[in-house]
């Protein structure tokens, strides 16, 4: 009965995270311009829309972009701030982890009012290479956290191994650190590229309606009525997550197996 009970619990609660997207992909295969649910008939239009339209291709050619580049330079910043927090130890260099992991912690509304105060003030605003500076700010905590436990999860008696026969700090993290923390790059890299991806408050109060990404297009969308696409959009975003992180895992246990294949070699 035990049993019984808990199997239906851990169903119910499945049932309950999943149904926001069993709505919004039942919406999104409607035949007509409706949010009816469930659908009335059954079409992929709405997918199609989003590469057939150039408004919405547009945005998610936008978005992309805007992920890509802030992703990278996110990981740009956390990588050697956290290799110096690792190599300096020292009370006060917790100071700029601390600083890295703020803007994530605060509230969204916080750091974007922030953001767009600092551009204004600058004369900046509304260029859309403030949106990618401020994604990298904004999301640079998960790389740096990713980063964090990569390099904790070195001996450092390798480290100090290469030292030893000479090697200086540029080497040593070339051909020792790196190889060891690329799991934790590529992972940090994945987690700042699909949430930038969905981001919405950070990227309007900096840049506007200058640069229309996907969550903006659906906002402008929005006072037009509503559309189905708008349904795809979402199913789009959340398959592109699901794959994303599903290659993040493969990624891992593939470098698993291949450093257990090594130990075994003679």
């Amino acid at each position: 009965m035990s049993l019984f009970l808990r199997r239906f619990y851990f169903v119910l609660v499945g049932l309950f995270l999943a149904a926001p997207l069993i709505v919004v992909t039942g919406v999104s295969v409607n035949a007509r311009q409706t949010l009816a649910f469930p659908p009335q008939g059954f079409s992929l239009d709405w997918y199609i829309e989003i590469f057939a339209d150039t408004g919405w291709r547009n945005a998610l050619f936008a978005s992309l972009t805007l992920a890509t580049l802030s992703a990278a330079l996110a990981v740009a910043i956390a990588l050697p701030l956290s290799w110096f927090l690792w190599r300096r130890i020292a009370p006060w260099a917790n100071v700029f982890q601390l600083l890295g992991i703020a803007p994530f912690t605060l509230p969204p509304v916080i750091t974007a009012l922030g953001l767009l105060t600092f551009w204004a003030t600058t004369g900046f605003y509304g260029q859309p290479w403030t949106a990618v500076i401020s994604h990298a700010i904004f999301f640079v905590t998960l790389p740096l956290v990713t980063l964090s436990l990569g390099f904790s999860a070195i001996d450092r008696s390798l480290v100090e191994a290469a030292a030893t026969m000479g090697a200086d700090d540029r080497t040593i993290f070339r051909t020792v650190v790196l190889p060891l923390i690329t799991p934790y790059l590529v992972s940090g890299y994945a987690f700042a590229f699909v949430l930038s991806l969905n981001e919405y408050i950070v990227a309007y109060m900096t840049v506007g309606f200058t640069m229309e990404t996907l969550p903006i297009k659906i906002f402008n969308a929005l006072r037009y009525g509503y559309t189905p696409t708008m349904a795809s959009v979402t199913v789009l975003f959340v398959v592109l997550a699901a794959v994303i992180y599903s290659l993040i895992a493969r990624y891992g246990d593939l470098l698993k197996l291949l450093g257990a294949n090594s130990e075994e070699k003679p």
